[in-house]
């Protein structure tokens, strides 16, 4: 049902004519044909250009492998209420996020269960398609700064 959802109505939405529509220009991992060696093209293109205009490239690699833990489900719900979603889809995605609970066990002992209200499931297929959009305000500040979202490199360049 998810994969459903997101290639049916999510991925459209996304790059719908909409006004509330969202344009990820530098993402590569919601994309039906994104993938990994483009965002690495990409990046080694853009350190390129950087590199015939100024004297120096910093690459910094960020591991953001928690991120999807930070993930609030209110924020993100109002980002899709910004999409052009038929309402039973926005209305199933409510319910997707709803619900969900955990609890731990160490040493024997199991802790009650607490409510979850932000995250993403890693390896669901809502997942990377909810992460795009919920970072989609993630945008450089400074004219050099260039973020790849798909592999979470930072390239900044130097002044010649």
């Amino acid at each position: 049902m998810e994969r459903l959802v997101v290639r049916h109505y999510v991925y459209p939405a996304f790059l719908s004519d909409h006004p509330a529509s969202l344009t990820f220009s530098d993402q590569y991992a919601f994309r039906p044909t994104g993938s990994t060696t483009a965002a690495l093209i990409w990046i080694f293109h853009s350190i390129t250009q950087l590199l015939s205009q100024h004297e120096y490239v910093i690459v910094i690699g960020l591991d953001f492998s928690k991120a999807f833990d930070t993930v609030r489900h209110c924020a993100l719900l109002n980002k899709f209420a910004l999409l052009d979603l038929p309402d039973n889809v926005y209305n199933w995605l409510v319910e997707f996020f709803r619900g969900h609970s955990h609890c731990t066990r160490y040493a024997g002992q199991t802790s009650d269960l607490v409510d979850i209200s932000a995250s993403i499931v890693q390896g669901s297929a809502i997942g990377p398609a909810s992460y795009a959009l919920w970072s989609v305000d993630d945008k450089s500040r400074h004219n050099v700064l260039m973020i790849s979202l798909y592999q979470f490199l930072y390239v900044l360049s130097g002044a010649t």
